[in-house]
């Protein structure tokens, strides 16, 4: 009986443990729900930093996304090139003929991006207020594009068309005295100026146009015209009229300090003469004439640097014998034309003589090393 009793009262308070416990579950689900409800209806404030700065989080939502800065001038990018020294090919070929038309190179394209392109270049962008690189950048070529015509196949390979002709065969008058004066003194022309445009006169023509590469009709077209001109100065009266010219002698002025010692090619502009001085002593004077004023003889101390009996000019095609080259291109050297026309003509920057035998004869004399001088005295 008290074992029944024990038993019993284990039960009860086994059950009433169970029971106590599963309230103590309730209480608890329920109260966490409550919490739940309770956050969800109001969220608990964000406390501040120490420093005071918001939630960034909060400050990324309301703020408008950031834009890019915009680079400063000393910031931007250097233009990228479009050609550059060193390329090749057709598109050069297109550049050249561009500035052909801009007159900043000549009509005959290479296609090849050499130095004399850089400077063409150079000079275009300077004019234009360009950074004078050399470099054809996008500004440049726009702006060269805008200002000159696209050029066709054959101007960018060298494919020459005559133009229209302005003198030929048949021809009479001033104009063809005018060309064949200048013909004459490049030593295309020999004889009179006749003033009548005969097959003497079509044949220096055509000689003239095929040693520039110029289409050889015998006509003379405005390539054919330009290229002269250039290459010659304005005929005067005489040389047109076949009027002989002065072959009197010149007077020598003072000489030269510079020219009293050793040995030395004393040339006075003033005077236009050439003395051949020897430790002071005046051996040989010859009458000179110069350069005209777009190709002045250069003044100045030089030396004799190379000596050639039988020269030609390589960019004229003209005979200058007995040459003594001083400085660069400019040489002491014989000139028919100056034998032929005085003073009425003009070389292009060399000293042209017009006594042959007295210069054949210096010229045995002078030595590669000798002085030159040209001054005014």
């Amino acid at each position: 009986m008290r074992a029944l009793r024990v038993l019993l009262m284990t039960i009860l308070v086994v059950a009433g443990l169970g029971a106590a416990a599963y309230g103590a579950g309730v209480a608890v689900q329920h109260y966490e729900h409550g919490r739940e409800t309770a956050s969800a209806r109001d969220p608990l404030p964000v406390a501040p930093s120490s420093t005071g700065a918001t939630d960034p989080t909060s400050e990324q939502s309301s703020a408008p996304p950031s834009t890019p800065p915009t680079p400063s001038e000393t910031e931007r990018p250097d233009p990228q090139p479009v050609l550059e020294p060193g390329t090749e090919g057709e598109q050069v070929r297109e550049l050249q003929s561009r500035l052909f038309q801009l007159a900043w190179l000549p009509e005959t394209t290479t296609g090849k991006y050499d130095a004399t392109t850089r400077k063409a270049v150079a000079g275009f962008q300077t004019k234009r207020g360009i950074e004078a690189t050399g470099v054809v950048d996008q500004h440049t070529w726009r702006r060269l594009v805008a200002m000159t015509e696209t050029p066709t196949h054959d101007q960018m390979f060298n494919v020459l068309h005559p133009g229209p002709t302005l003198l030929g065969p048949g021809d009479e008058g001033t104009d063809v005295r005018d060309l064949q004066a200048r013909l004459q003194s490049i030593q295309w022309l020999t004889g009179d100026v006749s003033g009548t445009y005969d097959s003497t006169t079509e044949q220096a023509v055509e000689g003239f146009q095929a040693k520039r590469a110029i289409p050889v009709t015998g006509e003379v077209d405005q390539r054919t015209m330009d290229r002269l001109h250039a290459m010659t100065v304005a005929p005067t009266h005489a040389a047109m009229f076949n009027e002989a010219p002065d072959t009197g002698s010149n007077t020598p002025g003072t000489l030269d300090a510079r020219c009293r010692t050793g040995r030395v090619l004393c040339i006075d502009k003033t005077s236009q003469t050439l003395r051949w001085v020897v430790d002071g002593k005046v051996l040989k004077t010859l009458d000179v004439r110069f350069g005209a004023s777009y190709s002045p003889t250069r003044e100045g101390v030089f030396h004799v640097y190379n000596m050639d009996a039988d020269h030609v000019s390589h960019l004229y095609g003209s005979a200058m014998p007995y040459s003594m080259f001083f400085s660069g291109g400019q040489a002491v050297h014989y000139s028919s034309d100056f034998a032929a026309r005085g003073y009425a003509g003009a070389s292009h920057g060399c000293v042209n003589v017009r006594d042959y035998d007295g210069l054949a004869w210096l010229f045995g004399q002078v030595r590669v090393g000798d002085e030159v001088v040209v001054y005014w005295s």
